[in-house]
């Protein structure tokens, strides 16, 4: 019951926002989003010995974030700043070590897989309109369900046991199909202009990346040890747990969506 409400909640959150809201108010939906999802992420980076400085990494992700989705601060501007910041804690800590590089990865590596994916996200609401976002949300819903009840049904082979064991070939072939086809079938109505071979093909790579993106996130929690990201949202695990898929999918749909759409 509690899995339930919560996604219904979610649903209306999210859609609400998008739909009836302006654009920056998706934009700042997405900000909060990237600063929930980076402190379950900086907990993840602790866990496997790559501690993070959080308020300037954090700092960073929500920045990123509101960048993609503004024309007044260029995005680059933050991601340069970002980087020299990060670097010169790691100088002012004053301790040469193995865990030096790793460390500065992973603050950079926050930023690129938190706040660019949900910017972007957020931009193509400002870009596109609120039916392009919500295009890619309802695309993935349906490759994620079919990947559940296609691998139930017919799962026999693994498609990653190592990093996640409940997932299937058979399932992942589901979510393919149906994914593509749900994203092609409603782009031709969001994307009157779009040729429709590259439609499909970016209907086929964006179901595809966010399979990549679930698969990422589960590397992630399965190297630290822990089942969820947090404990967020009852039934549904931490923010990251809900958009893994997002963060791979969602910069390659923005670059469509802004480039490549005509």
């Amino acid at each position: 019951m509690s899995r339930l409400l919560s996604a219904v909640v979610l649903l209306v959150l999210v859609v609400g926002t998008i739909w009836l809201l302006p654009p920056a108010a998706t934009v700042v939906l997405a900000a909060c989003a990237a600063g929930v999802a980076f402190t379950e992420y900086a907990r993840l980076a602790a866990a496997l010995g790559a501690p993070v400085p959080s308020v300037v990494t954090g700092a960073a992700v929500v920045g990123t974030c509101l960048a993609m989705g503004s024309t007044v601060v260029p995005v680059e501007l933050v991601l340069m700043s970002a980087v020299i910041v990060i670097g010169s804690i790691a100088v002012a800590a004053g301790r040469p070590g193995s865990g030096i590089l790793q460390g500065a990865a992973a603050a950079a590596w926050a930023i690129l897989y938190i706040g660019v994916p949900l910017g972007s996200l957020a931009a193509v609401r400002v870009v596109a309109g609120r039916e392009a976002v919500l295009l890619l949300l309802a695309t993935l819903v349906v490759s994620d369900s079919a990947q559940f009840y296609c691998g139930r049904a017919f799962g026999r082979t693994p498609l990653a046991p190592a990093v996640s064991p409940k997932k299937t070939v058979e399932g992942a072939i589901g979510g393919c199909v149906f994914g593509t086809a749900a994203m092609a079938i409603g782009g031709a109505w969001v994307f009157p202009g779009a040729s429709r071979p590259i439609l499909l093909l970016l209907s086929a790579t964006i179901v595809l990346l966010g399979i990549v993106g679930d698969l990422f996130e589960s590397l992630l929690k399965r190297s630290a040890g822990v089942k969820d990201t947090s404990g967020l949202i009852p039934g549904h695990g931490g923010m990251l747990d809900r958009i893994d898929s997002w963060l791979f999918a969602s910069p390659m749909y923005y670059v469509f969506a802004r480039y490549l759409q005509v």
